[in-house]
């Protein structure tokens, strides 16, 4: 991600009526899915009543991971988020579409019978 002087740079770019970059369109766009994201996290985490430190235990991250995430600041990995849903209680679904709002679902009971049976 770029540093603050660069955001401040391309801001003024902007302000100034300047065509802005490709890559200022892709942090931009990152940014909005982190601050979802995040949003996403912490309703699902204040549903379920729990503390961030909590959270973290669930999913085997720390207490500062899980700000930096509910801040917008971090993009999790795809096994962070499988492991974020299982400790929200939640379905991890995704698409290509990243204009679709981030969303959470809790886990339907015949998706989460399914996956509590034990192998023959």
């Amino acid at each position: 991600m770029a540093g603050h002087s660069k955001w401040k740079t391309i801001k003024a770019k902007r302000l100034a009526g300047k065509e802005v970059s490709p890559e200022y369109a892709a942090m931009v766009e990152e940014a909005r899915l982190g601050q979802e994201l995040g949003a996403a996290v912490y309703r699902r985490r204040i549903e379920l009543g729990l503390s961030q430190t909590e959270l973290a235990g669930r999913a085997g991250m720390t207490q500062p991971q899980v700000s930096r995430l509910e801040g917008g600041a971090h993009m999790p990995t795809i096994p962070l988020m499988v492991r974020l849903a299982a400790a929200l209680e939640i379905d991890v679904v995704m698409h290509g579409d990243v204009s679709a709002p981030v969303e959470f679902r809790a886990i339907t009971t015949a998706c989460h019978s399914l996956s509590q049976r034990k192998p023959r």
